[in-house]
C-alpha cells in the first residue's frame, strides 16, 4: 500500500476502536462533541503507534488500544487549544470547532472526557501484553500529556503572546518539543514499549519527526491555503509571535525541516527496509499541504 492508503487504513482501525468506546457512553451533547473532535484528522499519532509496534513483531490489534489512546489525547488537546481562552479558533479540519458547534462549556467537558477516555482505554484488560508494560504506557502518556510535556508547551505558547521580546530559536524549539513533540514522541516509542524492546531508536526518530512536523506547520501558516488547510492561517504573524519561519526565514526553515527528516531516517537504520513506511511518513510531514 501507498503511505496514504496505510495512513487511511490505520486511522480507520483506530476510529472503529474509538467509536466502540464512545458507543458505551450515555447519549449526550458531550459524547457527540467528543465524536466530532475525534474524526477528520490524519491519524498520524495512531499510525506511529501501530507502525512502531509492527517493527517489533506486534500485530495491529495489539497496538490499537495505545493508538486509540493517543488519538483521544490529541483530540482533547485540540478542543482545548481552540477555545477562546487559548487560540480562539472557529475552524478545525474544515469544520466548526467544538466550542462553535456547541458551546464553551461543552467543549471543555468534551476535552476533559477525551483525556480520561484515553486512560480508560489504556487501563482496560488486554491493552498491553503484561501489566508492567501497561503501567509503563499509562505513566509515560501522563508525563507526555502533562505539565512537563504538552501542557507545558501550551503554557509557554500562551506566555509568548504577551512576552516583552519574541522567543529565541532555542526557546521556540523547547516550546514545540512539549506542545507538539511530546505526544508524537510517546506515539513513536509506544510500539517498542508494548513489545518490551529498547525505545531509543524510535525516540530519536520521533523527536526529529515532531520538530519537523512543527516547522512544516509554521511554513504552511505562511504559504498554505486556509480553505484547503481547514483552519485559520497566519495567526502567529498577526499576533507578532516568533516562529521557525520568522527566525530562520522560509528557505532556512525548509532546510531545517529537511535536515530533521534526514535525522529521522538515520534513526531508523537499525530496522532496515521494514521501516520504509516510517521513512515515508517523515518525508510526508514536510511535504504535506494541509
Amino acid at each position: 500500500m501507498s503511505l496514504a492508503e496505510t495512513l487511511a487504513a490505520r486511522a480507520a482501525a483506530v476510529a472503529r476502536h474509538l467509536d466502540g468506546a464512545l458507543a458505551s457512553l450515555p447519549p449526550s451533547d458531550v459524547r457527540d462533541a467528543m465524536a466530532h473532535a475525534l474524526h477528520g484528522g490524519k491519524g498520524l499519532r495512531g499510525f506511529l503507534v501501530i507502525e512502531s509496534a509492527r517493527l517489533h513483531g506486534l500485530e495491529e490489534g495489539a497496538a490499537i488500544p495505545a493508538a486509540a489512546a493517543i488519538e483521544a489525547v490529541h483530540a482533547y488537546s485540540l478542543v482545548h487549544d481552540d477555545l477562546p481562552a487559548m487560540d480562539d479558533d472557529d475552524l478545525r479540519r474544515g469544520r466548526p470547532t467544538v466550542h462553535r458547534a456547541w458551546d464553551e462549556a461543552t467543549a471543555i467537558l468534551a476535552g476533559d472526557a477525551l483525556q480520561t477516555l484515553a486512560f480508560e482505554i489504556l487501563a482496560a484488560p488486554g491493552a498491553a501484553p503484561d501489566p508492567a508494560r501497561q503501567i509503563l504506557l499509562i505513566g509515560t502518556l501522563a508525563q507526555a500529556a502533562g505539565a512537563a510535556g504538552m501542557v507545558l508547551g501550551q503554557a509557554l505558547d500562551i506566555a509568548a503572546e504577551t512576552a516583552e521580546a519574541p522567543l529565541t530559536l532555542p526557546q521556540i524549539t523547547a516550546l514545540q518539543e512539549g506542545k507538539t513533540g511530546a505526544l508524537i514522541g510517546w506515539a513513536g516509542q509506544a510500539g517498542p514499549r508494548l513489545a518490551g524492546a529498547d525505545p531509543a531508536p524510535m525516540a530519536r526518530y520521533s523527536a526529529a519527526l515532531g520538530l519537523a512536523f512543527q516547522i512544516a506547520d509554521d511554513i504552511l501558516d505562511v504559504t498554505g491555503d486556509a480553505e484547503r488547510a481547514g483552519k485559520r492561517l497566519r495567526k502567529d504573524d498577526a499576533a507578532g509571535k516568533a516562529t521557525f519561519v520568522s527566525l530562520l526565514g522560509l528557505a532556512g526553515a525548509q532546510a531545517r525541516a529537511e535536515a530533521l527528516v534526514a535525522e529521522a531516517e538515520v534513526a531508523l537504520e537499525p530496522y532496515g527496509p521494514s521501516a520504509d513506511s516510517l521513512r515515508q511518513a517523515a518525508r510526508f510531514v514536510i511535504s504535506r499541504d494541509i
